[in-house]
């Protein structure tokens, strides 16, 4: 399998994290790729021989859809060669992008009403490169027309917290933001489906798993500390909840 991941520009840098790119020209029998909660909510298109199926649900996807928050880990099982795009949205653009509750749609998905055209021309289209192109131009289409609904007030908090790596203070975020804490809970959890709290302890988690994939640590101990949990058997909490695994049998 390659893997490729797109760093994009602005204005695209402004709801767009990052477009991950998952390949495999071998006619092998079954993928599963794991998945697990990382803070963003995506749009994801893929080309496979086979289909595409969400495990444990075993639900079949269609060719293009947004999916909610992951908190639950997943895994995509996919049958034969396969192409799969995704891109990782900040989750404060869902509510304006597309008049729905995020909240709605954690560990969920939902097929836009207004993907019938740039499906098409995916779905025709010859090369990964271009559909590429087509999913950021139809993103920015969508950008530039609901800007104006957009918090960035929440997309601010989500910069704080994701820069902290899930350890920063949230009252003193709301602080800084000029908010009291329950409108900033309200607030947040209205444009991203989850509380502060919720999204901070997946970054925080997230950034333990990127150290522990890594090995990028000489003890576990390390891990713990350097990423603001209380002690390791916090942090092995944490960790099972999100991964369904310990950390030590993870890594092995």
């Amino acid at each position: 399998m390659s893997f490729q991941e797109i760093i994009p520009n602005e204005p695209l840098s402004l709801f767009i994290k990052s477009i991950l790119i998952f390949e495999n020209s071998e006619n092998s029998e079954i993928t599963k790729l794991p998945f697990f909660a990382d803070g963003y909510p995506g749009l994801l298109f893929h080309k496979t021989d086979g289909g595409l199926t969400v495990i444990p649900h075993h639900k079949e996807m269609p060719d293009l859809f947004i999916y909610g928050q992951t908190i639950n880990p997943i895994e995509l099982e996919i049958k034969g060669s396969y192409s799969i795009i995704v891109a990782q949205l900040y989750p404060f653009v869902l509510k304006s992008f597309y008049s729905i509750d995020p909240k709605s749609i954690n560990d969920n998905c939902y097929i836009p009403g207004d993907t019938e055209e740039v499906l098409s021309n995916l779905r025709s289209s010859g090369t990964t490169d271009d559909c590429i192109e087509l999913i950021k131009a139809y993103l920015l289409n969508n950008f530039e027309k609901r800007k104006d609904n957009l918090d960035f007030k929440i997309r601010r908090a989500l910069e704080m917290i994701i820069a902290g790596n899930g350890t920063e203070n949230i009252g003193q975020i709301a602080k800084e933001l000029d908010f009291n804490i329950r409108t900033f809970e309200r607030r947040f959890l209205t444009e991203t489906g989850l509380s502060p709290k919720q999204f901070a302890k997946i970054i925080q988690f997230q950034t333990s798993l990127q150290r522990l994939t890594a090995k990028d640590y000489n003890k576990l101990s390390d891990i713990v500390y350097e990423n603001g949990f209380s002690d390791q058997s916090h942090f092995i909490r944490v960790f099972k909840a999100f991964t369904g695994k310990t950390p030590k049998s993870y890594s092995s």
